[in-house]
């Protein structure tokens, strides 16, 4: 079993990145590789509403957004973590997301999101936390994906990494979420190997006029 982490910080060893170094502690502690995906200072390109994604790729293919996808299809679940920008994500990671969610619906045979479990990680110095969470939080609830909780809700609190390993509640929280993503990604597998298969759901009907 393996979970596909991201970190949507430009900066590659920061709070974020401590965040999900302490979830991935608590994974392996449970038998569960984690490999953390780093989108790093590199210009990331936003969706433009083309609509010329083909079988889950995407058409510009000059960043990591088609690499992270390919690498999600062989993921069990996912975890992806960000800065606090002005009480939202980082534009960054946004970006990446709307475009690795969008041309996945494009996916002929397996599609790399769906009924995978998936949290959201969220570092800040003080405030905008939880409007963050929602806003990532979103991409799963469209993409049939079951949300792993926590014993608080899944943020850190620091402007550096050493003041985020100081903020002993939020460090628990990781590895609570740690805990809870293994449990569930055992959990399917259980269900898997005793024959209950994963569930069918309709397709296709897209009240456009609805504004």
């Amino acid at each position: 079993m393996k979970v596909l982490m991201v970190n949507g910080s430009a900066n590659l060893s920061g709070c974020t990145f401590t965040a999900l170094t302490e979830v991935g502690k608590s994974l392996e502690a449970k038998g569960v590789e984690y490999e953390i995906f780093q989108l790093g200072p590199k210009p990331i390109r936003d969706c433009i509403g083309c609509n010329k994604c083909t079988n889950g790729k995407c058409i510009f293919d000059d960043d990591d957004v088609n690499r992270f996808v390919e690498k999600a299809k062989n993921a069990d679940g996912f975890i992806f973590g960000s800065p606090v920008y002005y009480a939202h994500p980082s534009g960054r990671l946004l970006s990446f997301l709307d475009r690795a969610f969008y041309c996945s619906s494009s996916t002929i045979d397996k599609h790399p999101f769906h009924f995978k479990p998936a949290a959201a990680v969220l570092s800040a110095r003080r405030g905008g936390t939880t409007a963050s969470f929602d806003v990532i939080n979103k991409y799963f609830t469209i993409a049939l994906m079951p949300i792993v909780s926590s014993s608080y809700w899944n943020m850190v609190h620091g402007n550096t990494p050493d003041e985020v390993k100081q903020d002993l509640e939020g460090l628990q929280t990781m590895r609570n979420i740690g805990t809870n993503m293994a449990w569930m990604l055992k959990s399917f597998a259980c269900a898997k190997d005793n024959g209950i298969q994963l569930p069918k759901i309709e397709k296709g009907i897209k009240t456009n006029f609805i504004r």
